[in-house]
């Protein structure tokens, strides 16, 4: 019963529904008891002689009135249990959805993404399947035995039923060991599925990579050991599987030797009549089902159980960073402030940031540059709330970013990262994903900020064309002007971009930077890159080295100093010169 209790939200919510599928079921177990009872009685009248026309006439038209009637029941109760079982499904998957989007790189980090496609996937399925044939089997189950024990002892005899249902304890107890060993099994069989998506995720998002080292061969070879450690698992849940029928069907089979044998005995006493034994056989043909189906039961049950345990424990499992308990309203972006701020990645032994004290008013652009590694991407990070902070330690407004609602700061944010995520569908579907309602002269208009218009142009679709899988018809420095552009188009209160014009020439940089300053006036812009000339003309620029501000001022207040970025700064011309 652990599923029931996994998914007791599930049948609250459903409660009168499964009633009605319950008693449909009842229904149409009671109706399907009635025939036995008619055709023992004309087996007694034919050994009787006593059976007349009329008789057979009314007898064979009351049997196809209640094949009719049990039909309309069966197909009420299968709608409504199997219409509950994907509306299970569908509201597992919606739900790990929204759980999945409110969680902070943390998670990820725990989870491996394989593993979590596994839960939305065959994990679900198996949820759906129990909430579905799972109950039916456990109604068929306890209703089936219990009316059909019920029909043997008051139309035939007590003794011939507990001398035929003998083997039923042994009956349990095979299915009980079995359904512990499917269980198991099945977990294992799983987590191989979670490692075997890993795999291939990571040999399709790598196929060029693979194929540049000619390691085509390595990784058929890694695919193929991660596929027959599955398919070897998976293997051992069907031995487990097919294990249940042959038992049922032994036990089952030896009830009805011992049931012919006790009732043929019990018949030549003249304890029971023909017609009797004849009940007693169908009867106890008809409690093969529910002992074949106390065996789906057990092995569906396990195996939803199981599922249900491993989602359960990626939906208990809560985000990093919430909302606090009373946000403060009414706050005003005029001012961003790193007071002092330290930062540690989780899990990690020592500081990606220390001490950061820097200070952003309204309409201001920030760059920040420093050495590979430095932590300028970490620095960012912080704005946009993807991990725990310290209180007070960066402000917003003059209020702790931690007491600002999640989704107003998400409001002011423009985020560029340097991972640019494209979307499967055109371009123009692409830069409007921050604003799905915006015009055609909107989009035009990023497109233009972005220096993106004469690429289009060239395109035989224009903003229409289909990009492929994350931007794969399209080139890198293409790719980061879709990115700019969709969140120029947001028109953000704050604009971050984080190395977001590396993949671009620097004409074409100087075009996109030149278009955010006369665009963007009395809006803030923070910009993080390796090419210094992206922020030459910034407000105040900050140098990171390990975590920690070395130099800051504005260019030329840097190029004063003659520190690192004086050297950069210069090294970077020349080359620009020399290309």
């Amino acid at each position: 019963m652990a599923f029931i209790m996994r998914m007791n939200w599930f049948f609250k919510l459903r409660w009168k529904s499964y009633t009605v599928a319950i008693i449909a079921m009842i229904a149409d177990f009671s109706i399907v008891l009635i025939p036995p009872l008619i055709m023992g009685d004309l087996v007694d009248m034919i050994n009787e002689g006593t059976l007349t026309r009329e008789l057979l006439n009314y007898n064979v038209l009351l049997l196809l009135g209640i094949a009719v009637t049990a039909y309309a029941i069966v197909l009420t109760w299968v709608n409504i249990l199997f219409r509950n079982a994907m509306l299970a499904e569908l509201m597992m998957r919606s739900k790990i959805i929204r759980h999945l989007i409110l969680m902070t790189p943390s998670f990820f980090q725990r989870n491996s993404r394989g593993d979590l496609m596994a839960q939305a996937t065959n994990d679900i399925r198996a949820v759906n399947f129990a909430a579905g044939f799972g109950i039916m089997t456990l109604v068929h189950t306890v209703v089936g035995c219990i009316l059909v024990i019920t029909m043997m002892i008051i139309f035939v005899d007590y003794r011939l039923m507990l001398a035929a249902l003998i083997p039923m304890p042994f009956l349990a107890l095979a299915i009980r060991k079995l359904g512990m060993a499917m269980r198991n099994r099945f977990v294992d069989a799983q987590r191989a599925f979670g490692a075997l998506n890993d795999q291939t995720l990571e040999s399709i998002s790598g196929i060029r990579v693979i194929r540049s080292y000619v390691q085509e061969s390595y990784d058929v070879e890694a695919f193929n050991k991660v596929a027959e450690d599955t398919m070897r698992k998976n293997v051992r849940v069907s031995v487990i599987h097919a294990s249940f029928h042959p038992v049922i069907s032994l036990l089952v089979g030896l009830s009805f030797s011992i049931g012919l044998g006790v009732g043929s005995y019990m018949m030549y006493l003249e304890i029971i009549t023909l017609g009797q034994l004849v009940k007693f056989n169908i009867y106890l043909g008809m409690l093969i089902w529910p002992m074949i189906a106390f065996g789906e039961f057990m092995n569906v049950m396990q195996r939803g159980s199981a599922s249900a345990d491993r989602i359960n424990s990626t939906l208990i499992q809560q985000s990093d960073v919430v909302d606090a308990a009373s946000p403060v309203s009414s706050v005003i972006p005029d001012r961003i402030s790193f007071n002092h701020m330290s930062f540690r990645y989780p899990g990690a032994s020592v500081d990606s940031l220390s001490d950061i004290e820097v200070y952003i008013d309204r309409g201001q652009t920030l760059g920040v540059v420093g050495r590979t590694g430095s932590g300028k991407s970490t620095l960012l990070k912080q704005l946009l709330r993807q991990y725990p902070i310290n209180r007070d330690s960066v402000l917003i407004g003059g209020v702790s970013i931690d007491q600002i609602a999640l989704n107003q700061i998400n409001e002011w944010m423009g985020y560029v990262p340097q991972e640019y995520l494209l979307l499967s569908k055109s371009i123009r579907d692409n830069i409007r994903l921050g604003k799905l309602e915006a015009t055609a002269e909107e989009v035009d208009h990023a497109v233009r900020m972005a220096s993106l218009s004469r690429d289009i142009e060239q395109m035989k679709d224009g903003l229409g064309t289909m990009i492929g899988e994350n931007g794969l018809m399209l080139s890198g420095g293409q790719k980061q002007r879709v990115g700019i552009a969709r969140a120029l188009l947001v028109d953000p209160e704050i604009l971050i971009l984080d190395d977001a014009l590396s993949a671009v020439d620097a004409r074409t940089e100087s075009a996109i930077l030149h278009n955010i300053r006369n665009e963007r006036g009395g809006r803030t812009t923070i910009i993080a890159t390796h090419r210094l000339s992206a922020v030459s003309h910034a407000d105040w620029i900050i140098v990171l080295d390990d975590g920690r501000i070395v130099e800051e001022g504005t260019h030329d207040q840097l190029m004063f100093l003659g520190g690192w970025y004086m050297e950069q700064y210069e090294r970077q011309q020349i080359e620009a010169s020399l290309l």
